[in-house]
């Protein structure tokens, strides 16, 4: 798959940080950065990680071309051309661990760690903050739509309403892996196989001298995939009637009418008047549909209202996640290298919930033995052996006093290695089974921290090593 020429998908300041490092003869120097987030999107309860497979295949592909160079040479910066030689040769040669795609995730615990030289580890970090924060956004909101519907079909709407057609592609792939199951555009399902499907449009219609007309001819030309738009003229007075005489039309060739389709109106009226209207046709087997700036909570309300819609069509409200369009996902330098090992470094800031935790770590998902249920994110100090530990505590990190010891646990690490030494290490899974992977990881969790509506806080906790470097460090440059 072709990914494009992205070697200079970055921010103007990375290319003049690695700069100053390469001049100031830091560039070789070893660090650890981390991409996290610091607050959920939608005021849900978790995300949903995605965005793994682009970045992949991004370091895979990242190579400064001439035509690169030779626009960098014309920036007003006026870079030592020596250093051109650098990006000439450039090559991902470090390590970097993450969270698989569908996993369930949570606020301040690491999901991409990248390790190596500072040159190389800080020219990666907006494009994949690009990538991460805009495909676990949709995947978080396709979640949530899941949940309202968890048993009728959903079709991805949004490419006409996305922001271009690469947030139309992999947005389309971020809403497959939480739930979604077909989508209209032509070309995500071509590249990661994800069922097509499509109707008509009000033209159609329009465009015939009758909507029976239109409907017919339509039925003709696709016998085995009648779907029809019934809302150009009138949804209970025009469209539904002529709807019923294709299914007679269809039943008489041994065919069947899959489904009506609602674009507009009162939706809930709509489909309850419909579904009346088709059953005393004797056309009960035929669906309804229902698109038009939906999301979870409209898909909500209309359930609540008693809506007979069985297929969902999601667009602009998905694609664009209208209601919160921006993760706000950073990519934070944790740990570098002095004297042949790493030392923790720390951003403090007048926020305190801008203050990094800083340190080489890693994470792992706690898994009470009894219930199979999670009790709780750790993140610890990657030299310590929580997996061989027969009871650890868990405290908030805030909220010092609130803990719990927990034994009888499974440490589950969520960091896996993907790149060692520059090279892919990991597997890229296919996208149906990073979906089944999804689904089994909403099983780890207590209803209470899923939910769309009031969610209980997740515990995301540190380790007491990691904790103490944590307000070390803070007494270190705050108290002078």
């Amino acid at each position: 798959m072709a990914y494009g020429d992205l070697s200079l998908h970055t921010d103007k300041y990375q290319i003049n940080m690695i700069y100053g490092y390469w001049k100031k003869g830091m560039h070789n120097k070893r660090c650890v950065f981390e991409a996290f987030f610091r607050k959920l999107p939608f005021g849900n309860g978790f995300a949903v990680f995605a965005g793994l497979e682009r970045i992949v295949n991004y370091i895979n592909n990242l190579r400064f071309t001439e035509e690169d160079i030779a626009f960098l040479a014309q920036q007003e910066e006026n870079y030592d051309p020596d250093f051109f030689e650098e990006l000439r040769k450039f090559r991902f040669t470090g390590n970097l661990r993450a969270v698989r795609e569908g996993t369930v995730i949570f606020p301040n615990e690491p999901l991409i760690q990248v390790e190596g030289r500072v040159f190389e580890a800080q020219l990666l970090e907006t494009a994949i903050l690009n990538f991460m924060n805009y495909q676990t956004l949709v995947a978080t909101k396709a979640a949530r739509i899941k949940q309202v519907a968890p048993n009728d079909v959903l079709i991805e709407f949004g490419t006409r309403r996305a922001q271009e057609a690469d947030a139309a592609i992999w947005g389309t792939r971020a809403a497959y892996i939480a739930g979604f199951d077909s989508t209209s555009n032509v070309r995500a399902a071509k590249l990661f196989g994800i069922p097509c499907k499509g109707t008509i449009a009000h033209s159609w219609v329009e465009v015939h001298r009758s909507e029976e007309e239109a409907f017919k001819n339509f039925a003709d030309v696709f016998p085995d995939n009648v779907i029809l738009l019934v809302d150009t003229y009138d949804t209970l007075k025009s469209g539904v009637p002529n709807a019923i005489k294709i299914g007679k039309y269809l039943e008489a060739k041994g065919k069947r009418l899959k489904s009506i389709r609602l674009d507009s109106g009162d939706l809930a009226y709509l489909s309850i008047q419909s579904r009346r209207m088709l059953d005393e046709a004797g056309l009960d087997y035929v669906k309804i549909t229902a698109s038009g700036d939906l999301d979870e909570n409209e898909i909500y309300y209309l359930k609540t209202q008693g809506a007979k819609i069985d297929i969902w069509g999601i667009g602009t409200r998905l694609i664009t996640c209208a209601d919160d369009p921006a993760l706000g996902g950073v990519y934070k330098l944790v740990a570098k290298e002095e004297n042949g090992s790493y030392v923790p470094v720390i951003k403090i800031s007048s926020n305190p919930e801008k203050i990094i935790t800083p340190g080489f770590k890693t994470v792992y998902r706690i898994i009470n033995k009894s219930t199979g249920k999670s009790e709780g994110d750790y993140v610890a100090d990657v030299g310590e052996d929580v997996k061989g530990q027969h009871r650890i505590k868990m405290f908030d990190p805030v909220h010092t006093w609130i803990y719990k010891y927990v034994t009888n646990f499974e440490a589950v690490g969520l960091l896996e290695p993907v790149f060692v030494n520059g090279e892919q290490v990991f597997e890229l899974p296919a996208l149906e089974e990073i979906r089944e992977y999804h689904k089994s990881q909403l099983n780890l969790f207590w209803s209470e921290y899923l939910r769309r509506i009031n969610p209980e806080p997740y515990p995301v906790d540190l380790s007491e090593k990691v904790w103490n470097t944590k307000m070390n460090l803070i007494k270190q440059y705050t108290e002078k």
